[in-house]
């Protein structure tokens, strides 16, 4: 390390500290660098940052897989300016704009129609290489079947084989250049340093406006897929003409010469008859209901703008106005997305097509994909809120978390397990020194806490962090209360919180040079 101001400080950290090993020193050397195995330098690559006057720091005693980056501005730099030349590239392929970011948070896509383009189609000298890999392929698997132990190089082979296929096949959809105009990508960094380009995303102010002659209700309008849209007037599905005035109109004029279209009086009052008795004749059949409710929520989850069911059911979709470092690519968000993905790919194309594949599904099937949307709309977040703001109340929030710990142990909620882990940025460097020296007291004990009370904040922090690593603690808003702990919510009211956990109560030790508002306790939920 050339910083000499840093190795003074580490060495008068080491004088009061029982961990004085290599790990730690080494640790302590390089936080405020980045390792060269990070995806930000596999990006750009080292001798990129190297050749733009970027320094390495290397360690001289053991494998160091690259160094540490010193520069991490200039290395931000160069990952931005490459991200932007990318993007840029793609606005001039037609693409009306392109996003970049090295990490999109969570649900950057949602309220988004997105468009999916044609498969490539192969030459025939490609589809001549693939077939001739596949078969060698194919012929390498027959000969070493039932062998326990393949060759290194046949290996490679295989390998080689499996790469050229994926190159050949795995390619990016072709996207009609009227779709291109009114959509965009995302461009992200991948967690192998690649390229991640996402395309097709249709933002609702680029939507296109409906003709002037048909229905602005943002449904299905047919044409493209087969399916006749002018066969059904969207007003008047039984053949009927608007009324004049909001009114409906009364009796029709005599005329026996020609039939003419139903009363709009009448049309409301049969309807009515109708939809009562459906309500009657589908309440007498579960599975139809369930089936109906299922519809409805896949509409609303993977359709965007459908409005092809008759029940009044929505999905409230929760938003994350705040958002931990690394969220979008938790243990959690990743199941998330995959599974998403994979109904999606199970799911017909066009919306009005939608009813008969849910009932062609298996039980098994529709209560997994049922699951799946109905997940969405839980809220189990902390917001700040004035009984008195007309909004949403204390009283309404509490209420909420305390429904969100009986769902946790429905589901037997385990933080740990899905991924979460104590550190600087997440927590730790947003509480005061009190709240660590508890975390790591009730973790570790008094006596280990009382090995780190001397350390200024930031060095307290991070050596909390490094005490807490396989300890499974958990701050309290990310908590479970047991049966013992079930606070009636009859009984919580607005007027006094003295029951409620301390995360929910105005009562604490605000940061140093903090006044106690909002932005403090915030971090609890956060």
């Amino acid at each position: 390390c050339e910083d000499h101001e840093r190795q003074e400080q580490v060495w008068e950290m080491l004088a009061h500290s029982f961990n004085r090993s290599p790990a730690y020193i080494r640790s302590r050397l390089t936080e405020d660098t980045v390792r060269a195995s990070d995806k930000r330098v596999r990006f750009v690559t080292l001798e990129a940052y190297v050749t733009a006057g970027g320094s390495v720091m290397r360690d001289l005693f053991e494998d160091d897989h690259g160094g540490w980056l010193q520069d991490v501005q200039l290395l931000d730099k160069l990952v931005a300016e490459r991200l932007q030349s990318e993007a840029a590239q793609l606005e001039a392929d037609g693409w009306k704009w392109a996003a970049a970011a090295v990490d999109f948070p969570w649900g950057y896509r949602d309220g988004m129609r997105v468009i999916t383009g044609t498969a490539a189609e192969l030459t025939q000298e490609e589809q001549a290489r693939v077939e001739a890999l596949q078969a060698e392929a194919a012929g390498i698997e027959n000969d070493y079947e039932g062998v326990s132990e393949i060759p290194d190089e046949v290996e490679q082979r295989l390998t080689a084989i499996d790469q050229e296929l994926a190159l050949l096949l795995e390619r990016s959809p072709v996207f009609a250049p009227e779709d291109m105009a009114m959509a965009g990508v995302f461009i992200s960094i991948d967690v192998d340093g690649s390229l991640h380009v996402e395309r097709g995303f249709v933002r609702a102010e680029d939507e296109p406006k409906p003709d002037s002659d048909m229905p602005d209700d943002g449904g299905y309008a047919g044409g493209e897929d087969g399916h006749d849209a002018g066969s059904v007037d969207a007003d008047r599905p039984f053949g009927g003409e608007p009324s004049q005035g909001s009114e409906p109109s009364g009796e029709p004029e005599e005329d026996e010469s020609s039939i003419k279209p139903l009363p709009d009086k009448l049309v409301c009052e049969l309807t009515a008859e109708r939809t009562l008795a459906l309500q009657d004749a589908v309440a007498n059949r579960p599975d139809v209901a369930f089936a109906v409710v299922l519809h409805a929520m896949v509409l609303q989850t993977f359709y965007h703008g459908a409005r092809e069911s008759c029940l009044g059911v929505a999905v409230h979709r929760t938003g994350f106005p705040h958002q931990a470092p690394g969220m979008a690519d938790s243990v959690s968000a990743r199941a998330i997305i995959a599974r998403h993905d994979q109904w999606k790919a199970k799911l017909p194309e066009h919306d009005i097509d939608l009813w008969a594949a849910l009932l062609s599904m298996t039980g098994a099937d529709q209560a997994a994909l049922f699951a799946h949307c109905a997940a969405f709309g839980i809220n189990a977040q902390w917001e700040p809120a004035s009984r008195y703001d007309g909004r949403v109340s204390a009283h309404t929030v509490a209420r909420r978390i305390e429904h969100a710990h009986v769902l946790a142990r429905a589901v037997d909620l385990d933080m740990v397990a899905a991924g979460w882990k104590p550190g600087v940025e997440n927590y730790l460097g947003r509480v005061t020194k009190p709240h660590i020296l508890a975390a790591v007291a009730e973790a570790r004990g008094e006596e280990t806490a009382a090995l780190i009370d001397h350390l200024k904040k930031g060095d307290m922090a991070r050596e909390a962090a490094r005490l807490l690593e396989d300890s499974a603690w958990l701050p309290e808003p990310l908590r479970t209360p047991g049966i013992a702990d079930l606070v009636d919510l009859g009984a919580v009211s607005t007027a006094a919180s003295d029951d409620l956990p301390a995360f929910l109560t105005g009562d604490g030790e605000p940061e140093d040079g903090e006044d106690g508002s909002f932005d403090a306790w915030a971090i609890a939920a956060e």
